[in-house]
C-alpha cells in the first residue's frame, strides 16, 4: 500500500460532496463490497483522488446503466483476475476466484493479496468493467420481444 501511504487521502465526506451523493451510499457500496476506503487506525474512511473514476463508473452503473449490486458483483466477477495478476494458466485452474465466482476477487478474500485489496491491480482496474456490459450482451443475445421500437411523442 505504498502508494496509498503518499497520495493525498481525501474524507469520505469530501468524496461525498464531490459526486453530489449521500456518505450512507458510499458506506453501502462497501457494505456491497463493491467500494474499498483506506481506514485510519480510528475507522476514518478515506479515499484518494484514484477512487474517483471507480466511484463514478459504479454511479454511472447504478444510474444510467439500471445494474442492481448483484449485476455490478457479476460484471466484476468477470475481471480476468489471473491475467491481471499473471497467475498464469497453472494457477487459474486452481484458482477460487475464477470457478463460479459470480462476484470479485476482493469480495471472497481469496485474491493474491487479500490483506491490500485497495491497491490489487484488479480493485484498480475495476472502472474499465463498465465496458463489459457492451462486450457481454451482443444483438444475438437479446431476445426478440427485448427489441421494441418505442416512440416519443412531443
Amino acid at each position: 500500500m505504498n502508494e496509498t501511504v503518499n497520495a493525498e487521502k481525501i474524507k469520505i465526506g469530501a468524496v461525498a460532496r464531490h459526486f453530489n451523493v449521500s456518505v450512507d451510499l458510499l458506506r453501502l457500496y462497501e457494505r456491497e463490497g463493491l467500494l474499498i476506503p483506506i481506514k485510519s487506525p480510528k475507522g476514518t474512511r478515506y479515499f484518494t483522488e484514484r477512487d474517483y473514476a471507480w466511484i463514478g463508473t459504479l454511479l454511472r452503473l447504478v444510474r444510467e446503466a439500471r445494474l442492481n449490486f448483484a449485476g455490478i458483483r457479476h460484471l466484476l466477477a468477470l475481471l480476468p483476475c489471473w491475467e491481471l495478476n499473471g497467475c498464469g494458466p497453472d494457477n487459474k485452474q486452481s484458482c477460487p476466484t475464477v470457478k463460479g465466482a459470480t462476484e470479485p476477487c476482493w469480495v471472497n478474500k481469496s485474491c493474491c493479496n487479500p490483506r491490500d485489496c485497495y491497491s490489487c491491480s484488479v480493485y484498480r482496474s475495476a472502472s474499465a468493467c463498465e465496458n463489459l456490459k457492451a462486450i457481454l450482451v451482443t444483438p444475438t443475445q437479446i431476445p426478440p420481444e427485448s427489441l421494441r421500437t418505442y416512440t416519443v411523442t412531443a
